[in-house]
């Protein structure tokens, strides 16, 4: 079924917006997946704050174009039935959801993505991206690093005090 001009330029304006805030975008071709399992793969998307997109190539390089961080990206990549995960959020997110739905349905094969500088990512690059830890995951194990060394001093300076209080007790009861 076509679609009129109308609603082209409002999916072209669409992505632009989505694209001038993006942080990460990854693509998959998608050939072979029903319309409940795209419905599925929304979902879970819906859940780690990505937004899925079907849309044509064409329509998505005329967007790249309208975003003056990815006018000179290269969209050789965008050959295919592709569908666009794209976050505001996490530069990982994205490529982490496809990779996730993709151990699941094997009809559904990374192909690249973009990074929030507008540089193309392959698709090797893109697997190996999908196998970081989230933003979230790596703030955590930092803070947990710069913690540990005042939780042990904090464990020792409370085993003296508990031996200096024991000791007092003994003197006392004696």
């Amino acid at each position: 079924m076509a679609i009129s001009r109308d609603k082209k330029q409002t999916l072209v304006a669409e992505l632009t917006e989505l694209l001038k805030d993006a942080k990460g975008t990854a693509f998959a071709r998608y050939q072979g997946l029903s319309v409940a399992e795209l419905q599925e793969l929304r979902k879970a998307a819906r859940e780690a704050n990505v937004v899925i997109k079907v849309v044509k190539n064409r329509l998505v390089r005329v967007a790249l174009q309208g975003v003056d961080t990815y006018k000179e990206t290269d969209t050789d990549l965008l050959v295919g039935q592709l569908v666009y995960a794209i976050s505001a959020e996490d530069e990982v997110m994205p490529a982490k959801v496809l990779d996730t739905f993709a151990k699941t349905h094997p009809a559904l094969q990374l192909a690249g993505g973009f990074s929030g500088e507008g540089l193309g990512i392959n698709e090797a690059d893109i697997k190996a991206l999908a196998g970081l830890p989230s933003k979230d995951q790596l703030v955590a194990e930092v803070v947990a690093q710069l913690l540990s060394p005042v939780h042990d001093t904090v464990g020792a300076l409370g085993g003296n005090l508990h031996g200096l209080l024991d000791g007092i007790e003994a003197k006392a009861a004696a």
